[in-house]
């Protein structure tokens, strides 16, 4: 017997997500193809169409997070450079729609068994929907523990984030515990862009620890505070809110040297599973 045309049907948008939130979805998916057709951050955003801040943030969100950066800048040229993808970049989205067919297959499997009755899909949406867990970090890296000194009450927690980056946490015994956390475990390394402190130079107080020097790219100054990015030299990107007082005695410009420092206490660890 063929199925009513209003029958439910489970219609999947597939989601490459962490404890983190969203890393890989539809719209980040399209706003790379975009990227790859048109060649800047602000002709993609509006194709879309999403803000070119939302573009940006996404962008650094999802080099922060891939082993390999899946977007890079170019400079120069008669416009001034623009923005392309690298070539895991382009792996990655033929690998996402390959994978989103074979999930909108399965999902129609999975439609049938449950009978196809409005009930039962309902219920497994919400389901679907509560297993998604989000956080308001700004700053998220994926690393691996490359060290771990046991202290009195605390762990530090040593991570490699890349060639040239590594960052040091401070967590309680009791959480290194819960974790499971070991030498080449995987975690993602949290920290809010308010907990960041900008410098422009070395500075003789300032922790030892977590000062990532950098380049700004792109600033948001507005009368309270202002939101400034930091690109590294490994392609990640560190994001910082700082007092606007602040902001204009640092002199915070595009183009600008400074370095991002995260106290280690500051820094929230979580493990996929």
């Amino acid at each position: 017997m063929a199925k009513p045309a209003n029958a439910p049907r489970l219609v999947g948008k597939l989601e490459v997500a962490t404890e983190f939130g969203n890393f890989l979805g539809d719209t980040r998916i399209r706003l790379l193809e975009a990227i790859v057709e048109h060649g800047s951050i602000s002709e993609a955003a509006r194709h879309v169409p999403i803000s070119y801040k939302a573009a940006w943030d996404a962008v650094d969100a999802m080099n922060n997070l891939a082993q390999h950066a899946l977007v890079a800048r170019t400079t120069g040229g008669r416009k001034g450079g623009g923005t392309q993808l690298t070539e895991y970049g382009k792996r990655v989205i033929a690998m996402y729609r390959a994978v989103e067919k074979e999930n909108q297959l399965a999902l129609d499997r999975l439609s049938q068994q449950l009978g196809g009755e409005a009930g039962n899909v309902r219920q497994f949406q919400q389901l679907l929907r509560r297993m998604n867990l989000r956080t308001s970090a700004r700053n998220q890296f994926a690393c691996t523990i490359t060290g771990m000194h046991e202290g009195e009450i605390d762990y530090e927690i040593r991570m490699r984030v890349d060639a040239a980056t590594e960052l040091v946490a401070v967590i309680t015994q009791d959480s290194a515990e819960q974790l499971e956390l070991a030498i080449g475990t995987e975690v993602f390394a949290l920290a809010k862009a308010s907990a960041v402190v900008l410098m422009t130079e070395p500075g003789p107080h300032t922790h030892v620890h977590n000062r990532l020097w950098g380049t700004v790219s792109r600033v948001h100054d507005a009368q309270v505070s202002a939101e400034v990015v930091v690109d590294l030299d490994s392609g990640k990107t560190v994001t910082a809110i700082i007092e606007h007082e602040n902001f204009i005695k640092l002199g915070i410009e595009i183009g600008k040297s400074v370095c991002a420092v995260i106290k280690p206490s500051n820094i929230i660890l979580s493990v996929i599973g």
